[in-house]
């Protein structure tokens, strides 16, 4: 497995020429020409320095399209190709490769996307489009100025992948990859993968239990002899090039011995302190020694030092195994990885910031995450949905949704997210 490269010539090497620019704009049917006055475009662009020959055309991309830049590079001499059309995603290597055709070299081409960034962000407002356009193919001009003349060269890739992230998507993604074959590494920086559905009680749309759908994934990623979990970590540093990174991890000491622990949990009973549970949005508690959840993968206990009182109850509890050490160190890990994923989710948002809202200030004020702990049979209710303020059961619940969302004094945009949730509870 190879990955193509890009790499400068001998700069000293290569005689500077005179700039002789080409611009092609593209009506891209009615996607650009129905909003952007492609004409205004042309005339402009025929103003700006460097510029020697501006082409418009209805379908810069077909045949006849190409064929014309084709025809251009070669009877005007261009040495710089600005093709104002859509996204690059979408055809710049269509173009890379008529201009390679052409004899030129592919990376003296610069696409302005005047589709996407113009004519479709302003269609009410087409003479703002318009100017939005000229702006663009401006600054292609200007960045083509600098291009090289790159080479296209082949770099051994290693095929091994690090994902950031053990969520939902971070797990879909290492089983994947680790069903083609290739070695995964995840990297997750709570104690267990699982991430925000494993604390959630059902799914939408289908009312599924969460952890029933999550748990089989979950546990097939800590079996599969492809993956390995690096739980409880931080990403330290990232070098390297694509197909070729050096990643280090730092392996937050669980005062644990991971090859010892077998997760049987008499630690956690004989412990006498308590403290919040994160994993239950602090609803809940949590011993000193401790796993966030039952279903925790991997199943491997820590301590926080924070809180412990070191008793040695534990050690004692743990008898024969041995698996406590209260000296054990960070520790760092160096990988190498030629892909690297990051899946690292989201966080909620919590409105102390609003006051209209009372969050912070009413216990009754809760955010859908605390909720969801409250309804899940396996948090810190047991199920029971209870009033945080005297323990009782609520006799109404309001659903306030766009917190902080659709307001044009924090987040204008919709969050797509509460309407459905809502729904779903």
């Amino acid at each position: 497995m190879s990955n193509p490269q890009t790499q400068k010539p001998n700069e000293a090497a290569t005689q500077p020429e005179p700039l002789r620019v080409g611009v092609f704009v593209c009506h891209c049917g009615l996607n650009i020409a129905g909003t952007v006055d492609v004409k205004q475009v042309v005339e402009y662009a025929k103003t700006i320095p460097d510029v020697v020959l501006v082409k418009e055309n209805r379908y810069t991309c077909a045949d006849p399209g190409q064929e014309e830049i084709r025809k251009a590079i070669k009877e005007q001499k261009l040495n710089r190709v600005v093709i104002a059309a859509c996204s690059p995603r979408m055809h710049e290597p269509t173009f890379r490769r008529t201009v390679n055709e052409a004899g030129l070299n592919p990376f003296y081409y610069e696409m302005a996307n005047i589709r996407e960034f113009a004519s479709w962000c302003h269609q009410s407002t087409p003479q703002e489009a318009t100017e939005r356009a000229k702006d663009t193919v401006r600054m292609a001009v200007a960045k083509a100025r600098f291009l090289m003349p790159l080479q296209t060269i082949e770099v051994p890739v290693t095929n091994k992948a690090l994902v950031i992230g053990g969520g939902i998507a971070g797990m879909n993604a290492a089983l994947d990859l680790a069903e083609m074959g290739f070695k995964v590494y995840m990297l997750e920086n709570t104690q267990s993968i699982g991430g925000h559905m494993a604390a959630l009680d059902k799914t939408f749309p289908t009312l599924d239990c969460s952890i029933c759908i999550e748990g089989p994934k979950m546990v097939d990623c800590v079996r599969h002899p492809n993956i390995t979990i690096f739980a409880y970590s931080d990403l330290v540093n990232v070098e390297g090039y694509i197909g070729n990174f050096k990643v280090r991890i730092r392996k937050r000491a669980r005062y644990i011995l991971d090859d010892r622990c077998t997760g049987c949990g008499q630690c956690k009973d004989v412990c006498p302190i308590e403290y919040p549970n994160e994993w239950d949005m602090n609803l809940g508690t949590r011993k000193a020694i401790s796993v966030p959840l039952d279903q925790a993968v991997p199943l491997i206990y820590a301590i926080n030092k924070d809180y412990c009182i070191e008793c040695f109850k534990c050690v004692d509890a743990c008898g024969p195994r041995e698996a406590i050490d209260f000296t054990q160190k960070d520790e760092e890990v160096e990988i190498e990885v030629g892909a690297i994923i990051v899946s690292t989710g989201f966080d909620v948002y919590e409105p102390y910031d609003m006051p209209l809202l009372g969050y912070g200030k009413y216990p009754n004020v809760i955010t859908s995450m605390e909720f969801e702990r409250l309804i899940l049979a396996a948090g810190p209710t047991g199920g029971k949905v209870i009033r945080q303020s005297d323990g009782q059961k609520p006799h109404k619940i309001a659903f306030i949704q766009c917190v902080g969302s659709r307001d044009k004094n924090k987040y204008p945009y919709c969050s797509n997210f509460c309407c459905m949730y809502t729904l779903k509870t």
